[in-house]
């Protein structure tokens, strides 16, 4: 129809509709992933872009053989499920078991009515193993100098034998095989080329967004992440009656550091202090946020923690940081610390409440002789 009303060749209406199935699912997914933060459903980007992204493909394979089912040409639509099979393979963080990949083959040969013709099992068993090759590159080589070529490589061959298979089967002409084939190798360069556009938008959107949420000396999360997550979490707790724990810290005579050895050699201290505590963190639970909140006041959130859970934390950070030294030049720079810990009560009406008690716990930390933890 494309060739005898708009005088459009088939190739460049199938350009376009292949790359309007990929924009539908960036689309898509992007509405579903927002939708998953909202509604405070658990689920890693990556693992939803792995589910959502096999759902989708299976979705569009076999709803565009539906129109070619039991005729003479039900190998037209072949480039488009190879190029959906790439993308699983190649372009999603998928981690399902291998085998897992055959009940789908076998479930659409039999959709396909292809189950009884040996050409059709030959095919299948060619479309896991590069289903499987295509997974191995993706792993071994995504960040490789020549990632592309590969890529190409692993295409171009196991394309020539998935369409010698639909030669044998329906004795298709060399001609047809070998423009179907070419047609492919053009599809696959145009969909890494889409993907790596799509990857470099979002590498970008990931690097601003770190930028709005992260501290950049100490790479902690900021004031703007904390007030967001705590506002989160403060009322996933009230709702659920669940435990929440705060603790605030913030380095002793710290003024005294800049006025004395500069700022460069503060900004050390703020990093290695930084540095310490997500070592702890990240043997203990990286679950526990953690977040600089002034200019040596740090905040960290213990979600479904009761005060007791979170002592061994505590007393880790506190053992870890206190008269630690930093060098600075020719200094040694002698650390410690003072914090401030308390739980969610019900006379918590708000986060600024939670964060105002536990503020005055610090406060009676340093009042006190510093190099303490108070408990409020």
């Amino acid at each position: 129809m494309t060739w005898s009303t708009w005088q459009v060749p088939p190739f460049i209406t199938s350009v376009f509709f292949i790359l309007g199935v990929f924009a539908l699912y960036t689309v898509t997914f992007n509405w579903l992933s927002s939708g998953m933060k909202v509604w405070n459903v658990n689920v890693s980007d990556d693992t939803l872009n792995a589910w959502y992204g096999v759902i989708y493909m299976l979705i569009f394979v076999f709803s565009i053989q539906t129109a070619v089912i039991d005729t003479r040409l039900s190998w037209e639509f072949m480039n488009f499920q190879l190029i959906a099979v790439t993308f699983c393979a190649y372009f999603l963080n998928i981690h399902i078991p291998y085998y897992s990949f055959f009940p789908i083959v076998l479930v659409y040969m039999l959709f396909n009515h292809s189950i009884g013709y040996w050409q059709s099992w030959g095919h299948a068993m060619t479309l896991m193993v590069f289903f499987w090759v295509l997974n191995i590159v993706r792993v071994r080589y995504r960040e490789h100098h020549f990632a592309f070529l590969i890529y190409m490589l692993v295409d171009t061959l196991f394309g020539g034998i998935l369409w010698f298979w639909m030669v044998l089967k329906f004795n298709i002409s060399l001609t047809t095989f070998v423009q179907e084939w070419i047609y492919l190798i053009i599809f696959e360069i145009l969909l890494y080329i889409y993907i790596a556009m799509l990857s470099q938008d979002t590498a970008v959107k990931l690097r601003l967004k770190n930028r709005a949420t992260h501290d950049t000396l100490t790479n902690t999360e900021n004031f703007s992440a904390y007030t967001e997550n705590m506002d989160d979490l403060f009322e996933k707790s009230q709702k659920e009656r669940l435990p929440l724990t705060m603790m605030m810290f913030d380095i002793d005579h710290f003024k005294n550091v800049n006025d004395t050895y500069g700022h460069l050699a503060g900004d050390r201290v703020l990093r290695h202090v930084s540095m310490v505590v997500q070592t702890v963190l990240a043997e203990n639970d990286v679950n526990i946020g953690f977040y600089r909140t002034g200019g040596e006041e740090f905040n960290l959130i213990f979600p479904s923690y009761e005060l007791a859970d979170s002592k061994v934390v505590i007393e880790q950070i506190f053992n870890a940081i206190n008269h630690i030294e930093v060098h600075s030049d020719a200094d040694l720079i002698d650390i410690t610390i003072s914090i401030g810990v308390c739980e969610l009560t019900s006379d918590d009406k708000s986060p600024i409440d939670f964060y105002n008690r536990v503020d005055k716990s610090l406060y009676h930390s340093k009042q006190n002789g510093r190099m303490q933890i108070t408990v409020g």
